[in-house]
Parts: structure tokens; C-alpha cells; sequence
């Protein structure tokens, strides 16, 4: 009776290998995602605030609160991704806690955006910051699109019905 044997090995180019820098997800959907929202976050807050001219100092503090919390919550995701931090912590959901950030993130930059464009007082740099804020907002809306298929989806499971 003879065997064979087959052996298989695989390779890896280009950051994607098991330890170390994921470099590989700075060019995936999500990973370009990540890098938008937090470019569109910092620009919204230098923007206003290197503006002179508040028409609405609390209106303003709040835009630059909410755009900074974010900014630094989605620097630490995206480390997270790049590090594989989240095979070494297994007991927290990503998928799940990703999606709750996006939701509450879409909502309180919509509403710090919104504000801001209403109280800018055609100072064109709060007018700036507002508009950025905006596509902040769009950016966290489609990857809270993304991120609800991935942990809310349809999920296969072996019972039958």
C-alpha cells in the first residue's frame, strides 16, 4: 500500500506576514477608509482652531472636542489594525466595538458639522472646517456601512429550518 504525501507552503510579499507591521492594510477599502477620516478629522480641527472670529464659543469647543475625540480613536484603530493588536486581545468583539465607534462617531460629527456651518458667521475658515467635517461624516458613514455587513450581517449557521 503506498502513500503519498503532499506538502504545501506559502509565502508572503509586501507587510503581510504573521508577525510584525501589516503594511499590506494601508492599501485595503477599510484601511484608506481610516486614513481619510482622520485626514478629513485633522484638517477640521486645525481649521477651526486657527480660525480668530468665533461667532460661537461653545459651538466651536464642541466641534473641536467631538473632531479631536474621534481623530484619536480612529488613530488607535487604525494602529490596531496595523500592529494585529486584536489577535492578542480575543476577549473584545472588533467587529462589534468598530461599528458602535462608527455609529456614535457618524452622529456627533454630523451634529458638531452641522452646527458649525450654522454658526461659522461666513468666517471662511469655520466655513472650511464645517465642510470637512462633513466628509468626515460621510467617510464614518460608509465604514459604518462596511463594518455592519461585516459584524450585523447574515451570518451561515448548520441548522435547518
Amino acid at each position: 500500500m503506498s502513500h503519498t504525501v503532499i506538502t504545501t507552503s506559502t509565502t508572503s510579499r509586501g507587510g503581510s506576514s504573521e508577525g510584525g507591521l501589516n503594511t499590506g492594510y494601508t492599501r485595503t477599502i477599510p484601511g484608506l477608509l481610516k486614513l481619510g477620516q482622520m485626514l478629513a478629522l485633522l484638517i477640521a480641527f486645525l481649521c477651526v482652531h486657527c480660525a480668530r472670529g468665533w461667532t460661537s464659543w461653545a459651538a466651536f469647543q464642541y466641534f473641536e472636542v467631538v473632531t479631536l475625540w474621534f481623530l484619536i480613536a480612529l488613530l488607535i484603530f487604525f494602529l490596531m489594525h496595523l500592529f494585529r493588536l486584536q489577535a492578542k486581545m480575543p476577549c473584545i468583539n472588533w467587529p462589534l466595538t468598530e461599528f458602535f465607534h462608527y455609529s456614535v462617531g457618524t452622529v456627533l460629527i454630523f451634529i458638531a458639522s452641522i452646527v458649525a456651518a450654522v454658526k461659522s458667521g461666513g468666517v471662511s475658515a469655520l466655513v472650511a472646517g464645517s465642510v470637512f467635517g462633513f466628509i468626515a461624516t460621510f467617510l464614518m458613514a460608509v465604514s459604518l456601512w462596511t463594518s455592519y455587513s461585516v459584524s450585523c450581517g447574515s451570518h451561515q449557521t448548520g441548522a435547518a429550518v
